[in-house]
């Protein structure tokens, strides 16, 4: 079911840029890097300033520095400096302007990426969009089925395998469950994710841009043989060979039960 949000991100400028959920991930990743060391250079820069700038004069001939403590209300520059415990007002020549003032930018900055990253979240979980494409083929769906210790697959024509063979540049559909504890079917460098639960079905989607051999890994403890629950091959195709595989064993499985 298309909900507002949904149907408005589907629209957005980086749901354009950003087609498969490694895109977006990897995008998010480099704006946090690039904000975070932004923000890191002008807090430090900005620190160091003002240390500079407001660092005590040598001690006079008793070992005393040049800072004394004055009432704002005797204070000849004009400048309200805050009290212990009093709360800035902002009043006077500067005040408590600057520090409002870093508040507020740092507020928008925050509640920003937080807006960016979950729009970026609603465009990978949902999934109804990658049936909406005029010009794009519909998602190969995919029944990944988890159990100790392996991960098994069952495509639309009720092939079953234990290495996944997908094609380049289609979206994959992933219904993943688990047939006794909980496992995590992941593939790292396809940044894809599902919690595999007993009687329980949750989807995930991703599309290989390359051809290729990857790994399939279970990130969640189900057991003694846990560590060896990775090494599964995926196999990414190129859309023909792929065709020529899912069709031979079409005919295969049509062969076995004739």
């Amino acid at each position: 079911m298309m909900t507002p949000g949904s149907a408005l991100l589907r629209h957005a400028a980086f749901a354009q840029v950003s087609r498969t959920p490694a895109d977006v991930f990897d995008n998010l990743y480099l704006v946090f890097l690039v904000l975070g060391t932004l923000v890191g250079v002008v807090v430090i820069s900005y620190t160091v300033y003002n240390a500079y700038k407001y660092r005590a004069s040598d001690p006079d001939a008793e070992g005393r520095y040049d800072v004394e403590e004055t009432p704002p209300e005797e204070d000849g520059d004009g400048v309200a400096r805050p009290q212990v415990g009093e709360i800035p007002t902002g009043s006077g020549k500067g005040g408590g302007k600057k520090l409002f003032v870093s508040f507020t930018i740092s507020a928008v900055i925050v509640l920003g990426l937080i807006v960016y990253a979950y729009s970026l979240f609603l465009y990978v979980e949902d999934t109804n969009q990658l049936y909406d494409g005029e010009d794009t083929e519909d998602p190969l769906e995919i029944q990944v089925v988890a159990e100790q210790f392996r991960f098994t697959y069952v495509y639309p024509d009720g092939t079953t395998t234990e290495e996944l063979r997908i094609p380049k540049d289609r979206p994959i559909l992933v219904n993943v469950t688990s047939q006794d504890v909980m496992h995590n079917f992941g593939i790292r460098e396809l940044r894809v994710k599902a919690d595999a639960i007993p009687n329980q079905y949750n989807e995930a989607w991703f599309q290989a841009e390359e051809t290729g051999t990857y790994e399939a890994i279970c990130y969640e403890l189900c057991g003694v043989g846990h560590s060896s629950m990775r090494g599964e091959e995926v196999i990414v195709m190129e859309p023909e060979e792929f065709n020529d595989w899912y069709d031979s064993s079409e005919a295969e499985k049509a062969e076995v039960s004739g």
